[in-house]
C-alpha cells in the first residue's frame, strides 16, 4: 500500500496509492486517507440526501465548538461541555462523533503540539507534534462524557503505536485531551476498564487540552460534505 517515498522517517503515499483498499477489523472496507489534499476538496458537492453523514446533518449537529479558532480559548455554549479526541485520520473521526446523539457540534483541528498556528502541511511533516484532534461540544442533559469515552474506543485500535491502520505517524496517535480534574479521571478509569477487554497494550495518551487549533475548512466534516468516508474507523457509523 506504501510508495517507496520517505518524509520524516514514515512512509509517505503518492496519490495514486491515496486510494488503496483496507478491510477494517469489522469487515469494513475504507480507502487510506491523507494523501496530496488541496483546497479543490472544499468544492465538491454534498453527500446525497439518505447518505449516512446526512443523518447528523438531518439533527443539525453544528460546526462551531467551543467558539474554536487558531489556539484561541474555548468557551462552550450555556451548559454545554467539551471534550476533545484523536484517533487517526479526523475525517473519519469527526464524522463518527457526529452521529453521537447529544453532541451538538464538531470541529476537525490539531493538538498537543509545540509549535504555534501549525497548518496541515507542518503537522503531516512530523515535526510538530500535534495529532489530528477531533473537538467535540455536547449537552450533558443529552449524553454523558463517558458515553464518549465508549465511542471513542469503538472507532479506533488504540493498542496501535503512531498509526491508525494505514495511516502512520505521530499525527495520528490516541490521545483524550481533558478540559478539567473530572475529565481526566474519567479518562483514566475508562482506559484501565477497556484494557482489562484487550489483550494489547493500550498506547492511548491522556492528557490536559492546552490549544487546539481548527484545521483548514477544506477538512470540517468532510465526510459529510463530500459522502467520501475515506478514512477507515472500526465500528458502524449509523450503530452508533
Amino acid at each position: 500500500m506504501w510508495n517507496g517515498a520517505k518524509r520524516g522517517g514514515w512512509g509517505v503515499r503518492s496519490e495514486g496509492m491515496r486510494r488503496a483498499i483496507w478491510v477494517g477489523v469489522l469487515g469494513m472496507v475504507a480507502v487510506a486517507c491523507h494523501g496530496a489534499r488541496t483546497q479543490e476538496l472544499s468544492d465538491r458537492p454534498a453527500a446525497p440526501a439518505g447518505s449516512v453523514s446526512n443523518v447528523a446533518a438531518s439533527i443539525h449537529v453544528g460546526t462551531d465548538p467551543g467558539h474554536a479558532g487558531r489556539g484561541t480559548p474555548l468557551v462552550p455554549t450555556g451548559s454545554d461541555k467539551l471534550a476533545a479526541f484523536a484517533a487517526g485520520c479526523f475525517w473519519g473521526v469527526e464524522d463518527a462523533f457526529r452521529h453521537v446523539p447529544g453532541v451538538v457540534a464538531t470541529a476537525a483541528g490539531y493538538s498537543g503540539g509545540h509549535t504555534e498556528n501549525p497548518t496541515y502541511e507542518d503537522v503531516s511533516s512530523h515535526t510538530t507534534g500535534h495529532a489530528e484532534t477531533v473537538l467535540v461540544e455536547f449537552d450533558p442533559t443529552k449524553t454523558s462524557y463517558e458515553k464518549l469515552l465508549t465511542a471513542f474506543w469503538e472507532i479506533h485500535d488504540p493498542t496501535q503505536v503512531n498509526r491508525q491502520g494505514p495511516d502512520l505517524g505521530d499525527n495520528y496517535r490516541s490521545v483524550i485531551f481533558t478540559f478539567d480534574d473530572a475529565e481526566a479521571a474519567a479518562a483514566r478509569a475508562s482506559k484501565q476498564a477497556e484494557q482489562s477487554k484487550v489483550g494489547k497494550p493500550i498506547a492511548t495518551q491522556i492528557e490536559p487540552m492546552r490549544s487546539f487549533y481548527k484545521a483548514e475548512a477544506y477538512h470540517q466534516q468532510y465526510a459529510e460534505r463530500t459522502g467520501d468516508h475515506s478514512c477507515p474507523i472500526r465500528h458502524r457509523l449509523e450503530s452508533l
